[in-house]
Order: structure tokens, then sequence, then C-alpha cells
């Protein structure tokens, strides 16, 4: 089975502690779920471990980052990596640039036009 929805819960700002940091504080009882049947990850400044025991097959490099090809697709077809999961911690516009990169790549597949 696919992906079917996103479960997601409201959050909000706590009292500021010690450091004078917000912390953020779950809402309870404000479940929602975004129907989806696609999820992009796009999270953290390194790769994510999951990623290599979740997806068999995928090719990583000694950095432990996913190798990709010029249009940030990996070794499996039709999959597609960019951002710090690639490079490593990175900037964000870098992260754009292969996630544009990829999209690109994508709609080509699709014999549909370029993303501008």
């Amino acid at each position: 089975t696919g992906v079917t929805g996103l479960k997601c819960r409201k959050m909000a700002l706590g009292e500021p502690d010690e450091s004078g940091r917000r912390r953020p504080m779950e809402i309870e009882g404000s479940d929602f779920v975004i129907d989806c049947n696609q999820v992009v990850v796009a999270i953290g400044s390194s790769p994510n471990p999951l990623i290599r025991k979740s997806y068999d097959g995928l090719n990583f490099s000694e950095k432990g980052t996913l190798i990709v090809d010029e249009n940030n697709m990996t070794n499996i077809q039709n999959v597609y990596a960019g951002g710090d999961a690639v490079t490593g911690a990175a900037t964000v516009i870098l992260a754009m640039g292969a996630g544009k990169k990829a999209a690109n790549a994508i709609i080509e597949s699709l014999g549909e036009r370029n993303v501008r």
C-alpha cells in the first residue's frame, strides 16, 4: 500500500524557558489529515539514517549521502533526492536548486513542459 495521507498536529509556542526560547507545544485534540498520495521528506541537516534503513537498493556515498545523477535521480528509477540527503549540510539555496532540477526532470519524464 502507498501513502494515503499525512497526519498532522497543530502546535503553539509555550512560555519562554530560562534561555528565553519558546518551545513548541502540542495542541491536544488538534490532529488533522492532509489527503495525499506522495510525501516529500525535507528535514534535517544531514541524511536521515532512516532513509538507508527504509529503502532497499539505494546507493550511498562513503559520507552516507545519496548518490544521484545530473538530474538528481538516484540509482532507482523515478526516485529523486536533493538537499542535505545528497550534499550533506549545505545552504537552503542549494537544496532549492536541487529540488527545481529534480522537478524539471520529473516533469520531462512525464512528457510535460519544464517548470520555469
